[in-house]
């Protein structure tokens, strides 16, 4: 199938200020581009193109006073398949582990595995190892936090998440790749599109979202405890250890954010 997607943000500075924007379809899904997604800012700025230690592509830029406007509009190829499932996906020793994986075993920023772990082992070490273990910890957070977008706090931790029971998608996220690292388990955090396709309505307004890959078997797997579903259409933009890492937008300095748009729609045959 064919999928729209894109974005329309719109902020308001004070004075001049820098920004690191994290928008682009991750490099796994940019041969899928009917065209490019390329960053269009109004006013018309100079824009400086990296990638960081992860892979992700990133953008930087000087936002004017004033009004500046981010998007872009392009059309990706899917599948049309829901997120792949191997329930026979087995955990792997931590010895066997691939050299890159393990640093997505530790401790971060937003997933306190030291103040997590032996919650952890209370809570999942009678579950069966591999798939049915990460799902057990998916069910767990599915169910324990309260999702509002009246509880959105930057600085919430996974403990806290945990503590608090309440949050968004970014700590259902946070909270399960902290328990899976605590159970040995390789997790990640990602970010990108979730779109709505194959779901009955009514639709909620668009909006990015967070998930988490775990490795088993092998190879990274997708797991989604905010909707605990396999969905169709999610669109991967970036990669990391939780959210320090990918911030959609990072902005040094004061900003508010005025206007917000985000779509991915399937385009009829």
């Amino acid at each position: 199938m064919r999928i729209r997607l894109g974005y329309e943000l719109t902020y308001t500075f004070a004075g001049p200020t820098p920004m690191i924007v994290m928008l682009n379809t991750h490099y796994t899904r940019v041969a899928h581009l009917e065209r490019p997604d390329h960053m269009i800012t109004t006013p018309p700025l100079p824009v400086q193109g990296y990638r960081d230690s992860f892979g992700n592509w990133c953008n930087r830029l000087v936002a004017p006073a004033g009004s500046l406007k981010l998007t872009t509009d392009s059309v990706i190829w899917d599948d049309g398949q829901p997120d792949p499932v191997d329930m026979t996906a087995a955990q792997h020793a931590v010895q066997d582990l691939p050299a890159d994986t393990l640093q997505f075993l530790l401790g971060s920023r937003y997933c306190e595995t030291d103040v997590l772990s032996a919650e952890a082992w209370r809570l999942f070490a009678n579950t069966p190892t591999g798939w049915a273990r990460v799902q057990a910890i998916c069910d767990f957070v599915h169910k324990h936090i309260t999702f509002g977008y009246e509880h959105s706090r930057p600085t919430r931790t996974a403990a806290e998440a945990y503590a608090e029971k309440r949050g968004v998608c970014r700590d259902y996220a946070h909270l399960a790749v902290a328990f899976c690292r605590c159970m040995n388990i390789p997790a990640r955090y990602c970010t990108g599109y979730i779109s709505d396709i194959g779901l009955p309505p009514p639709y909620d307004p668009g909006d990015f979202a967070a998930w988490m890959e775990v490795y088993l078997g092998g190879r990274w797997h997708v797991f989604d405890p905010r909707n605990n579903a396999r969905r169709i259409g999610r669109i991967l933009i970036a990669q990391g250890r939780d959210a320090a890492d990918v911030p959609l937008t990072h902005t040094f300095g004061p900003n508010t954010l005025t206007g917000f748009r985000v779509w991915t729609d399937e385009i009829p045959a």
